[in-house]
């Protein structure tokens, strides 16, 4: 944990991974704001915002000082990157995400999260857990090849990777004492 995080990248192997609720918990430890990709990609009713109007967000807020921008979203991948001091990737099991993101649907039917775009309710489909299935063992390793690509473009580059929940919570636990340590 020794470098200094400014500008932070939340990724994930896959939905239900827990991004959204440790980038904002992060976000509070740190005092950054945090930045949820889906918001900025979601318009009302689950219309994309156009790709120019995703891109060019994201292209304003990596100018800023401080963010913590979290969503994998691989097409706007290289706007982040190429601004962020820190990637932290968050991989747990495919059966925990599945679950997550079965229990999110059944916390949020009818209901628009947090992290989303406005007007967007909680859905839940065969197609998106299919997707997930099929995707997540090659997302892994695409992951693996994007941290290792990350760390090679400079020494101020720091990565991160939480494999359970116990190693996310140990994380803001000792980033919390070592606020308090300050």
């Amino acid at each position: 944990m020794g470098c200094i995080m400014n500008r932070i990248m939340v990724l994930g192997v896959s939905a239900g991974v827990g991004k959204s609720t440790f980038a904002r918990e992060l976000g509070e430890r740190l005092d950054i704001d945090v930045v949820h990709l889906d918001a900025l990609h979601w318009k009302p009713n689950w219309v994309e915002a156009p790709r120019k109007e995703f891109e060019s967000a994201q292209k304003e807020i990596v100018t800023r000082d401080q963010w913590i921008i979290e969503g994998n979203y691989s097409n706007t991948y290289d706007i982040r990157a190429g601004e962020a001091d820190t990637i932290i990737y968050l991989e747990l099991p495919l059966v925990v995400c599945l679950y997550r993101v079965t229990k999110r649907w059944l916390l949020h039917i009818g209901k628009t999260r947090p992290d989303m775009g406005e007007g967007c309710k909680e859905k839940l489909g065969y197609t998106f857990l299919k997707f997930i299935c099929i995707t997540y063992h090659s997302r892994k390793k695409k992951m693996k090849e994007r941290l290792q690509s990350f760390l090679e473009t400079g020494n101020d580059r720091n990565v991160i990777i939480l494999k359970n929940k116990k190693a996310i919570k140990t994380y803001l636990d000792t980033l919390n004492s070592m606020q308090a340590s300050e």
